[in-house]
């Protein structure tokens, strides 16, 4: 949030929930994702983020999480009046982020310590992989630092610092394969919400790269939409292609398309961290890539726009992942 924004009014966006006692996993399940995308508890069952497009977003597909479920749940859009007063809240998501710093600091902290009592390449590779996962884990703080907690620069100069003396690779060399069902789509005109982000972006960049070149996609009213003949809805709420389960839309289309490249596998797993937060996966580039959508995002209000600039990044990133050796 800038400095203009905290002058201002603040709107929010409350969660108000009711889980299902049972099972317990699912509760489990429930409360990881509401940490994830960032959300703090203003009761027990009421969970509170600043109101924008994208967490608007993250609280519906969380919403449809906890119907599935057997839970109930509404999301509203709310004016504080009295009671908690809009700083109170800010320095609640501003106290939760400096923990999560604080935890990633202390984990730098003991593993440069680590390195420099063993130098062994052994213990090298390990504290490799425990970078990348801190690498991770800071982006993800990152994103949902929505005020600006002041643990940030402590935990990226410590990160920093750690960069600064390993090298991580990986490697990305198998043929992608195409499967026979590609060509039953082709000719269907898609169909999304509009205002896109990294999963539709994403999903537009896979349909016109690898399934239809020659596809049309019609960008519509996220609620009301009836679809008409040979269409085919992607990331839309009751669409063909859409969320399953913890699965962002982009892996659902990957899946259903047929393809098997590690390379796209790889991009999937990047799009599905940055548009769903969880942490599932360990992929170092995911910083940059949410950094330069966010960027096409903000600087780009048209949704064909959109999906011009953020096509190249896939490309690009796509090529990166088929050329990478270990």
């Amino acid at each position: 949030m800038s400095e203009g924004e905290l002058g201002t009014e603040q709107r929010w966006l409350l969660l108000i929930h009711q889980l299902p006692t049972k099972p317990a996993y699912f509760r489990v399940k429930i409360w990881r994702r509401l940490q994830g995308i960032g959300a703090v508890a203003v009761k027990s069952t009421v969970y509170a983020l600043p109101a924008d497009a994208e967490t608007q977003e993250d609280f519906e597909w969380l919403l449809k999480e906890i119907i599935d479920g057997g839970g109930e749940a509404m999301v509203c859009e709310a004016r504080l009046i009295d009671g908690l007063t809009d700083a109170q809240v800010r320095a609640l998501f501003d106290a939760a982020r400096d923990t999560d710093y604080a935890e990633i600091a202390k984990a730098a902290r003991d593993l440069t310590a680590a390195i420099d009592s063993d130098k062994t390449e052994d213990r090298r590779a390990d504290a490799r992989a425990q970078l990348g996962r801190m690498r991770k884990r800071l982006a993800e703080v990152v994103a949902i630092d929505f005020f600006g907690a002041s643990g940030r620069l402590a935990a990226e100069g410590l990160i920093a610092e750690l960069e600064a003396q390993l090298i991580e690779d990986k490697a990305m060399t198998k043929e992608p394969k195409k499967a026979a069902e590609l060509g039953e789509v082709k000719g269907r005109t898609w169909v999304t919400r509009r205002d896109v982000h990294v999963d539709r972006i994403a999903c537009s960049w896979l349909i016109h790269r690898f399934i239809d070149a020659d596809a049309t996609i019609r960008f519509v009213a996220g609620k009301g939409h009836v679809p008409k003949e040979g269409e085919l809805r992607f990331d839309m709420f009751e669409g063909e292609i859409t969320h399953e389960g913890d699965r962002c839309s982009f892996e659902v289309l990957l899946n259903r398309s047929g393809i098997v490249d590690p390379a796209l596998q790889a991009i999937a797993e990047i799009v599905h961290d940055i548009d769903l937060k969880d942490g599932k996966f360990s992929r170092d580039e995911t910083t940059g890539i949410a950094s330069l959508i966010a960027g096409i995002a903000m600087t780009n209000k048209g949704d064909e726009q959109r999906i011009a600039q953020g096509g190249p990044v896939f490309d690009n990133l796509y090529q990166y992942f088929r050329q990478k050796r270990g």
